[in-house]
């Protein structure tokens, strides 16, 4: 199967025009994959007016089916709601294997259980790291265990993202593969001009909620200022702990040395990034973290906390780990001041350049989808079994859950035969229109 050209959907409840990690992940591993040859098809929620079907960059086509989102831009869950359109969309575009995105996403599940139960192949990609105490973690591990229990491949984006996936859903090892994430170094590079160090500008970009570690930038962005005089602060983001750090804001009396510029648009983030010599990251629990990526191929040297994949994402002379208490980040800051006069912003973008490329992240991916279509293709009882080690109880949930998706399928094959179904003719990107059109009039010309 190695070589094979794929037809890919992708599902995630987070796409453009929302904007984060996910998001960007799924446009430029798709955008990649475009380019080798393979069908990429998008399917997620619709975003305020943005419904129906929309072609992006390169052709790219995006569904964004009529469900509104109701939390986080998560869609309600319906377990079998969905299957009608999965189907359809399945069908129409002659997928060959259906991608999901991020273990938070309603719609990506529900997409996965009715690809496997319709017989597809698919794959899962982790985006996110979660904890086996609270509550909101121990149901969304059950949630992940069932969906993993019948998948073909997974992909994680660090290897404690993978340890972490393997231990909450019990997913064999050999069936996770790690790709990591990357950044497109065409789009962020380097001020031309090199940043005078009389003023030091401490950027943070982030959503502004707790996982962020927003609370940790409250007790941390005094201190700094207190100790260190001509620091200067820009935070970019939005959540709902902005509000806290507005108030820190003014209770330190700092209007003039912490600038707080709402949300920032993705095409407006380099602007940002390039007018500061620091990043500065706060979660609490990240995966992997792109932001971090974009930063450091913008020049800036980072400091990070020393959770989850981060260690894994930068070269040591690149970054400043520590531990997420603001004693320890305070330390951490003063160390990236103290190693400034010795950053080269040209050469740290080099670096990112030949450390995280989109284009190798599309072709370790291309090699999962190569070896999902190799996996054996299984019929209801046969997997029903994998169900049943997901628990006592849990475990006849599921099975009956996927009898009753089994049995809805069939009654939609039956009121609605998959041939009476109209297939979308495939159109290839522009670029290989032109070129066979030109190929067309040199053999004219040679022949008169």
């Amino acid at each position: 199967m190695e070589g094979t050209k794929h037809r890919i959907l992708m599902v995630s409840d987070f796409f453009f025009p929302n904007f984060g990690g996910v998001e960007s992940h799924i446009y430029y591993l798709s955008q990649c994959l475009l380019k080798l040859g393979h069908k990429v098809v998008v399917m997620t929620h619709a975003y305020g007016n943005r419904s129906g079907v929309r072609y992006v960059t390169n052709g790219l086509k995006v569904y964004y089916v009529p469900w509104r989102p109701f939390l986080m831009q998560n869609t309600l869950p319906t377990l079998f709601l969905t299957l009608p359109i999965v189907r359809t969309i399945i069908i129409r575009e002659k997928i060959s294997v259906v991608h999901g995105h991020q273990a938070f996403s309603t719609l990506c599940h529900e997409a996965l259980m009715h690809a496997r139960t319709m017989g597809y192949k698919v794959v899962f990609t982790d985006h996110s790291l979660y904890g086996f105490a609270d509550a909101g973690s121990i149901h969304m591990n059950k949630v992940l265990q069932f969906t993993l229990a019948d998948i073909d491949q997974a992909i994680c984006v660090s290897h404690t993202s993978k340890e972490n996936t393997v231990l909450r859903s019990g997913i064999s090892p050999e069936k996770v593969f790690m790709v990591p994430n990357a950044v497109d170094t065409a789009m962020f590079t380097p001020s031309p001009k090199r940043l005078s160090c009389d003023e030091i500008v401490i950027v943070v970009i982030s959503r502004l909620v707790y996982r962020k570690g927003a609370d940790l930038l409250v007790e941390v962005i005094p201190e700094v200022c207190r100790l260190f005089p001509k620091v200067r602060f820009i935070i970019g983001g939005d959540g709902p702990k902005r509000v806290r750090l507005e108030e820190m804001r003014e209770k330190f009396s700092l209007q003039d040395r912490v600038e707080m510029l709402g949300a920032v648009p993705h095409a407006q983030v380099r602007s940002v990034l390039i007018s500061g010599h620091i990043f500065l990251n706060s979660s609490l629990t990240e995966a992997f973290c792109i932001a971090i990526l974009e930063a450091a191929s913008c020049g800036l040297l980072t400091v990070s906390t020393r959770v989850g994949g981060v260690p894994e994402v930068l070269p040591d002379d690149m970054i400043v780990l520590a531990e997420p208490a603001p004693e320890d980040m305070v330390r951490a800051v003063k160390k990236a001041i103290d190693m400034l006069p010795g950053i080269d912003t040209q050469v740290m973008h080099l670096r990112m350049k030949k450390l995280y490329s989109w284009d190798d992240v599309a072709k370790r991916t291309e090699i999962v989808y190569d070896r999902a279509m190799q996996s054996s293709t299984t019929n209801l009882l046969d997997r029903l079994p994998r169900y049943l080690t997901c628990g006592s109880w849990a475990g006849k949930l599921f099975c009956i859950v996927m009898i009753i998706n089994y049995v809805l399928w069939r009654l939609l094959e039956f009121l609605q035969p998959a041939e009476g179904i109209e297939e979308v003719p495939d159109i290839g990107p522009l670029h290989a229109q032109l070129d066979s059109r030109d190929n067309l009039c040199e053999a004219e010309e040679k022949r008169i």
